[in-house]
Formats: structure tokens, C-alpha cells, sequence
């Protein structure tokens, strides 16, 4: 069984429904108990950096993401979910955000032509080996909305990443934490295959 994290953000019922699109149970919850009995926990969500940590803090929920981070269970970060596991955003100065992982969020820099926020497809490429991405051909197109990116402190734990204006570091894993700033739940089969490696990743003892 898979917990969603349920902390008011948008986009949450969307994960729900491509997790049950591939058979695997999901539930949308901040219960403690039935977020820690899962077999995996997924942090989706859009919205603003701040009000994401102001609510998260408010349901009690940053104890339980790092318990669940402490206790080996696979851990998935999307989008804003993505966002909210790093140090900090320009979104939010002064807002500290779980810090689970070290780098931070950058604001997607101004230059001519490029639209922000970054809204479509880009395809990736693979700067180390994921789990997330066997069996998906590198330069695999995936779908992105957002305003900020990942800089991310370790570049070891990058494992895609795309052009918009920058280098962004679009997905991470390190043990048993994964992260992507794109949406695989709407990134076709591609997406659907990100989602399907996540499932298969087991607790680690």
C-alpha cells in the first residue's frame, strides 16, 4: 500500500488515481499511524513553497516525513513535494524547508523568449544511474510546470536532468529517498513506468 500525503496541496488526487491506474492501492491520508504502516510514501503537490511548510508543520507532518525517511521506506517527492525536501526557496526566504536532502530551490532566471512559468514537455538526461528510470531511454520527454528548480548540494544524487534557461536538476535519489520535479502522473507512459519502478522498490532492512 502506498500513503499519499495529504497537506491541503493541489494535484494530489492525480497521483491517487495513476497509482490505482496500476493496481496498487493508495491512500490519501495525514493520519501518523497508516502513513507509517505504508509500504511506501508519496509527498505530491503544487502550490507555494512557504504555505506547503506552514501546512505541513501545522498538521504535525514533518515528524512523521522524517520518521518515514529514518525508518528506510521508499520516499517520493514530486513536484512541489520535490521542492519541500531540500534546505531552502527563493520562493519563501527565511522559510526552512525539511532539509531531508542538501541544496536548494532557485527561482528559473529571466532571459529572452523563455516563458515562466516552464510549462510542457522536456526530455532528460541521465547525469547518474536511478532506479526510477529503468528501462526509460534517455532523452525521454516528461511533463513540467513549475517557476523554481533544484540546485541540488550532491551530484551524485541527481540522476535526470533538463535544460530550460539553466541546467535543472529535474530527479534525485539517495538510499531510499527519490524525488522528480516533473509530474509522472502526467507524463504518459513514460510517467506511468516512473511510478511502476517506485512501487517495486522495497523497504530497506
Amino acid at each position: 500500500m502506498t500513503a499519499i500525503i495529504d497537506y491541503d496541496a493541489g494535484n494530489i488526487r492525480s497521483v491517487e488515481k495513476a497509482l490505482q491506474a496500476l493496481g496498487e492501492e493508495a491512500i490519501v491520508t495525514r493520519d501518523r499511524e497508516t502513513i507509517l504502516k505504508a509500504d511506501r510514501v508519496i509527498l505530491p503537490g503544487v502550490g507555494a513553497f512557504g504555505d506547503a511548510m506552514d501546512k505541513i508543520r501545522s498538521y504535525g507532518l514533518e515528524e512523521v516525513i522524517k520518521e518515514v525517511v529514518a525508518n528506510k521506506t521508499p520516499f517520493l517527492g514530486i513536484c512541489l513535494g520535490l521542492q519541500l525536501m531540500f534546505e531552502r526557496s527563493d520562493e519563501s526566504d527565511g522559510v526552512p524547508g525539511l532539509g531531508l536532502l542538501k541544496g536548494e530551490i532557485l527561482r528559473i532566471p529571466d532571459a529572452p523568449g523563455l516563458k515562466i512559468p516552464h510549462i510542457g514537455w522536456n526530455s532528460l538526461t541521465y547525469p547518474n544511474k536511478g532506479r526510477l528510470y529503468e528501462g526509460i531511454p534517455e532523452n525521454s520527454y516528461v511533463y513540467f510546470v513549475h517557476s523554481y528548480y533544484l540546485k541540488a548540494g550532491e551530484d551524485d544524487i541527481v540522476v535526470a536532468a533538463t535544460q530550460y534557461g539553466t541546467e535543472i536538476h529535474a530527479s534525485v535519489e539517495k538510499d531510499n529517498i527519490f524525488a522528480c520535479q516533473f509530474h509522472p502522473e502526467k507524463s504518459s507512459d513514460v510517467g506511468l513506468t516512473i511510478l511502476k519502478n517506485f512501487i517495486k522498490i522495497k523497504r530497506e532492512d
